[in-house]
Formats: structure tokens, sequence, C-alpha cells
């Protein structure tokens, strides 16, 4: 879709922009879209957490900054491009990097200072919600927080009077609700797919488990409202919109949208939001959801269960390593190259050496490779030695060399989905892939479609990521049509006729990635004994 300034300036001076914006680890971006939903206007603002008393955290003061600033470059981009202010949006939706825990008071007052996702202070809690609910609570989730400040006798948690995430506290001071859409609710605490709503069973038993410590809350009274995609979440209030825009510009009486999770506004942006679809990302990290049909037969560690910001059940792998080690031997080569006086193009290097890897045995001709910078909970690593292992008679030439740190950049994710796939029998319609690993067409679509057995498309535009996700959930909120679904929407209003480049996968790679991956598992103990020794 071709960009017009006019009708962009115009979209804007009537109040109909849609504004999503989004707290990452490490920038917080806003994303302007017009009535196409395509982005006309953006800005950000970095920043770092900080390591407090052994916590890593964010202050509410860098948290309000943050804010501010970021939506005051979207206003100075506004102001640049088309010479004119925002006053009015038709909709607003606030999205972050999901779990965490910040608790409040019966007077609004923090309780602690946030706990943020990345905290893994809470092993023992985890361990003991799994063992009761028979569910994976991951040691990132509010949940898990609460309780290992119960299990610690934290002072503190006798005054809770409400807990969310960072989304839901945004939110919350923006409209006066303390809601939360139901994606984001669902890294705070198990979610019924069914009802649409926390896990009425689990909060009974989690009741149970602390009333003999005679608190004088209930579960459900201190969690905010789990809300689905399109649901009434408020308005900006005449506080709300002062604490936004410090210029004063910004209209209050807003509809905001139900704040949403990054793994939610992931699917939204990558449209993997309906059952059988699915989105991978990989980039340093790699991770994968799949869009469930029906609940699994039982609890993995290695999978987290969240839900679409409609309430359908997604089943997550995360692993922490994928192109680290690539980028490394990548770089060795260039250093090789320059030794010799090439100078060389750093994506036309990445373009050549991964098209070489296609040129290689499917099952890599007896190389292994371990790509763990750090260490993988999938295969129960603490921490990673990056390896590569290969037999006396292996056919160890460049292609396969390649190919093997390919596969090793997927490998762990392969080994956590095909539990999915293969032990559980979840099927895919179609995945998509989106980060680094991405960009030279054709070869990391077509490795992931042998690692998955399943289409892969990758768009020729990866939009703007999750705030742009969240855009897109906040138009839908004042967009839909009646009775209209979130599926629907994106299929017919966003993503009509840019559906990608897909790829099906090779029986001959799914065969030779099946057979490279049982010499992997196998080598695990090679990688540990690494660790002990190194």
């Amino acid at each position: 879709m071709s960009f017009d300034k006019e009708n962009a300036k115009k979209t804007i001076e009537n109040g109909k922009a849609v504004l999503g914006l989004e707290f990452g680890s490490t920038r917080i971006k806003a994303v302007l879209v017009d009535e196409a939903n395509q982005p006309i206007a953006s800005g950000s603002h970095e920043w770092e957490n900080q390591l407090v008393n052994g916590v890593w955290t964010y202050s509410l003061d860098a948290i309000w900054g943050g804010l501010q600033d970021c939506y005051s470059d979207l206003a100075a981009d506004v102001r640049k491009k088309y010479g004119i202010v925002i006053e009015n949006l038709a909709a607003i939706g606030f999205s972050a990097m999901m779990h965490g825990y910040l608790a409040f008071d019966k007077n609004d007052q923090l309780l602690v200072p946030f706990r943020t996702w990345r905290n893994t202070i809470t092993e023992q809690a985890s361990k003991e919600l799994l063992d009761l609910f028979q569910f994976n609570i991951p040691q990132r989730w509010s949940i898990s927080h609460l309780y290992q400040a119960i299990l610690n006798g934290e002072e503190h948690v006798k005054d809770v009077a409400f807990f969310t995430t960072l989304a839901g506290y945004i939110h919350w001071q923006m409209t006066g609700q303390k809601v939360i859409g139901i994606g984001d609710a669902s890294g705070m605490f198990p979610i019924d797919s069914e009802t649409r709503d926390y896990n009425q069973k689990m909060i009974d038993q989690f009741d149970a488990l602390v009333a003999p410590k005679g608190y004088p809350w209930k579960l459900r009274d201190i969690l905010p409202k789990a809300l689905l995609a399109g649901e009434d979440a408020g308005v900006l209030t005449e506080e709300g919109a002062k604490k936004l825009d410090v210029s004063g510009m910004l209209k209050p009486g807003v509809p905001i949208a139900p704040p949403e999770g990054d793994a939610g506004t992931g699917m939204a942006a990558t449209n993997s939001v309906a059952v059988r679809t699915g989105n991978v990302s990989a980039g340093t990290s790699v991770f994968a959801m799949i869009v469930l049909e029906k609940e699994l037969s039982k609890a993995y560690p290695e999978i987290d269960m969240v839900t679409t910001p409609t309430g359908d059940a997604v089943a997550m792998v995360h692993c922490n390593n994928c192109t680290s080690d690539l980028n490394a031997w990548v770089g060795l080569f260039r250093e090789f190259s320059e030794t010799f006086g090439l100078e060389v193009d750093m994506n036309h290097l990445f373009g050549t050496l991964y098209n070489k890897a296609l040129e290689g045995d499917k099952d890599c001709g007896g190389i292994v490779a371990y790509n763990y910078f750090a260490g993988e909970p999938v295969t129960g690593l603490n921490e990673g030695r990056p390896l590569v292992v290969r037999t006396p008679d292996a056919k160890f030439n460049l292609a396969n060399f390649m190919r093997a740190n390919l596969y090793a950049s997927l490998s762990t994710l392969k080994i956590g989905l095909d539990l999915l796939l293969k032990n559980e029998d979840v099927k895919v319609d179609r995945i998509m892939g989106h980060g680094g690993l991405f960009k030279t067409k054709g070869v990391g679509q077509s490795i992931l479609a042998a690692a998955m057995d399943s289409p892969v498309s990758v768009m020729e535009t990866a939009g703007e990521g999750g705030p742009w996700g969240m855009a897109l959930l906040a138009s839908y909120l004042v967009n839909k049509k009646d009775g209209e679904s979130l599926d629907a929407f994106l299929n017919e209003k966003v993503f009509a006729g840019s559906e990608g480049v897909e790829i099906q996968p090779d029986p001959a790679d799914v065969a030779g990635f099946d057979q490279y991956i049982e010499s992997y598992k196998s080598g695990i103990a090679i990688e540990k004994a690494a660790v002990e020794s190194i």
C-alpha cells in the first residue's frame, strides 16, 4: 500500500489515528497508524533495568519518564512530518513485557520495587505451584512472585490490595480501570480457555494453600479483571492524558484497548491468532507460539501455556540461544577474509554462507554443533559452552559445517516443539517466521520448515513489531464490525494481500533434521561435561 502523506495528516487532524505503545526490556516504542492500519509516525525511548538488592527492576520514575519521553518523541515525529500536533486519537493501546510483579496497597502505594520477568528468585514457588496445579508455572509469572513472597514471609504480602503487570499498571493509571488483556493475564495466572477467564479451580486451590496464613484477601480480589480483545477497557481520563502528554495537547476520552503482553502483540503483528497457526521469532533467542485446538494432555516443564488476546490456548517454547554462535562463526570468516585483504560486505557474507548450507548433507554429514552461549532450560543446562563435535569419518566441509550451525540455532526449539507436534499430535496449518534468522531469503525459513515439518511463511515487511501489534488491537476495539472476530479483522483489514512467501517442508530435509536431532540429543552429555570442565 502506497503512503499518502496528505491522507495521513488528515487522519491525525481528524482524530482518527490509533496509537500503540509497548514497553520492551531495552526500548519503549510508540507507533501511530492510519485508518488502513499502516504506520504513519513513531517514537521511542531507550531504557535499562537496574539490579537493586539482588532484584531486577525499573523505578516508577523510569517508567513514567520513559513513557512521556516516548510519547514526546512520537509527537515530535508528527510535527516534523506533517507540521501538526496530536490533539485527539481514535484509540490507544498499551503493552509491555509480560509477567513480573507490581503490588499495591489499599491506598494505591507500591509495596515493593517492581520485580521484572528477568528475575530468577522464585524457583521454590514455581516448583510447588506446578505440583499443586499440575500446570507449568514459570518463575517469571506474577503468581510465582506472589507465592515466593509468601514463602519468604515478606511483611508486605498482608497489605496487598492489587497486583498486576507493567502493562496493567500503565492502563490503570491512564483509565482508572484495574483490568488486563487476557493474553497478559495468562502470564499472571493460568487461564481456562473454556470460560475465557482465570482458572477458577486453580484459584480455589491457591486460596486453600495460603489460607493458614490468614491474609485478609482472596486471590481473585487482588487480580486485575481479565478482558478479551475488543472489550471495553475504559477511556483516557483527564489525569491520564496529562501523565501521557506533558505538553497538555492530547484530549481525554480516548477509548483504550485491554492492555496486552508482548506475546499477544507479537501474535497480532504476525497474523497468528487463529487456531492451528503460530509464529517463530528467531534472533539472539528463539521462541515459538502455537495456537492450540485443545488442551495438552499433561504439563510439560519445557512448554509455557499462555493465550491469544481472545483467550485461545497457546503453547510457547522459549529457548535462550539462537543466532549468537552463528554470528560469531560468520564474524570469524569475515576476519579470515580481511586477513587476505578482502573487504567483505556482511550481508553478502551471511547470504553466501547461509546458501552454502543448503548444499550440505541433510543430516550434516556427522557434524553436530551446540550454540549454547547461555544455559538452556529445555535441555537442562544452567550454563552454556559453544561446541562443534564431529566423528573422525564426518564429511567435514563448509556446507555441512554451516548447515550444522543453522540446525543448532533451532535444535533446542525443535526438541520442545516435538513434544507438541509428535507427543501431543498438535496440528499446525501455518507458521509465520520473523527475526534475524530469516533475513537471508529462503534459508532459515526452509530449515525451520524442516524442523517443524510445517509450511513456514515470512512476510516481506515485518511491520513495526509489538507496538504495531498493540495498535492493531486498539484499532480492532473501535473499528470492528458487530460479531467480527480478531482473526477476521486481521485477515481482511490488515493483512489482505500480504500473506508473505511460503515454503513447504522438503521431506528429505525433515528426515535429515530428525536424524541430526538424535545425535544432538545423545551429545547433550558432552555439553554438560564441557560446562563442568571448562
